[in-house]
């Protein structure tokens, strides 16, 4: 039986919160690292943890069945627990890692094409043009959606396929996106392509890091309509169609134009004025937080480490962190990277773009070994059935 929380202290040892919870610690740092257990350092030995006794007493209520399944299927939904099983990657403990390998250590070395190697399982080989002209068009994105659209509609469903061939087909798609998003380009890997097609050859190993750090990220909104188009069986062009068209909202990869406004604001009013002002408006900046890094976002700080993000970034830095209480995130670190190497202003999504699509196909790849359809079921709350 629970003790109430008044015989409780506020923070509790990782002995009593495991106690509470009746699980094992690994469930505990991972209920941390997804932001739902608050946590500070033990006074009395900086080397411990304490957990938030509110948090630990309401994540114990749920595992002891007080709500309904359908209640906590929908708080799954809604940066909840797990929904499906995945083995390619996963924040725990305030870390990410792609197959159980921290990707900021990837970071330091790898490029795209081997980080695809290891999520896909297969060889980590260059990817090819993509042969075709892009389509006339001069946005990027739209580049990108209308040769994805233009193999969705004529490449074979995966489902069915053999492993070797899907591989292959994977690595001509990964080439003719990036010739649709960053034209034709120079250099065995993708970051050197993209280097020499936006003529910023000083930048390619910060390009590399980004890439490496954007591969892939558990089961964002992206990624679950790529792996729901890819549960139907349908081609890899289609999932990765699903995905990019996903990306493309305000609060997925289009949170790096929002910083970006964000800046130009800072720089006409001051930071703090500016935001103070998207307060006001109902506007969180997308620049700080991510609720799966209560401590902070591990990718900003590892792109953050390696270039000195001009003034008007560091002065909106210093101000967010003291009026948000919040560190920023990786699309702070993308936006000041475009700015700071004078990169085309669509480059944060580009980079979001490529980088994610490396996920997204091995998303598809285990869907497709998995055989399965996702199909939720929706929580009806219309007029009685039959109601006049």
């Amino acid at each position: 039986m629970t003790e109430p929380a008044s015989r409780l202290p506020l923070w509790l040892p990782a002995p009593d919160a495991l106690a509470l919870l009746k699980v094992r610690p690994q469930t505990l740092y991972a209920n941390v690292s997804r932001g739902r257990i608050r946590t500070r350092a033990d006074g009395a030995d900086p080397r411990r943890s304490l957990y938030h006794r509110d948090d630990v007493q309401r994540l114990a209520a749920r595992r002891q069945g007080r709500r309904s399944s359908a209640v906590l299927a929908g708080e799954a939904i809604r940066w909840g627990e797990p929904v499906l099983a995945s083995g390619l990657s996963t924040v725990l403990g305030g870390r990410l890692y792609y197959r159980g390998q921290d990707a900021c250590a990837l970071a330091e070395h790898a490029t795209l094409e081997s980080v695809a190697g290891l999520l896909w399982e297969g060889p980590a080989e260059p990817f090819p043009a993509g042969g075709a002209a892009p389509p006339p068009a001069q946005a990027p994105l739209a580049s990108a959606l209308q040769v994805l659209a233009r193999r969705a509609a004529s490449d074979p469903p995966a489902r069915g396929r053999g492993r070797a061939a899907l591989l292959d087909e994977a690595r001509t798609l990964m080439g003719a996106l990036a010739d649709a998003m960053a034209g034709p380009g120079r250099g065995a890997h993708l970051h050197q392509r993209l280097a020499a097609a936006w003529r910023r050859p000083r930048a390619a190993d910060l390009l590399r890091r980004a890439l490496v750090l954007l591969a892939d990220h558990e089961l964002n909104a992206s990624t679950f309509a790529a792996r729901v188009a890819a549960s139907t069986g349908a081609s890899l062009a289609a999932s990765l169609l699903g995905g990019l068209a996903t990306l493309t909202g305000p609060l997925h990869g289009g949170a790096a134009a929002a910083v970006q406004a964000l800046v130009r604001a800072s720089e006409r009013d001051g930071a703090e004025a500016a935001l103070r002002e998207w307060l006001a408006l109902g506007r969180p900046p997308a620049a700080f937080g991510h609720p799966l890094y209560p401590q902070g976002d591990v990718r900003c700080g590892a792109l953050l480490a390696h270039f000195e993000p001009k003034p008007a970034f560091a002065g909106l830095r210093e101000a967010g962190e003291r009026l948000l209480g919040e560190p920023p995130n990786v699309d702070f670190a993308l936006a000041a990277l475009a700015d700071a190497h004078r990169l085309p202003a669509e480059a944060p999504l580009v980079l979001f773009a490529l980088a994610r699509a490396v996920g997204w196909i091995a998303h598809a790849l285990e869907q497709q070994a998995a055989g399965t359809l996702i199909r939720p079921r929706a929580r009806y709350v219309g007029p009685p059935p039959g109601a006049a």
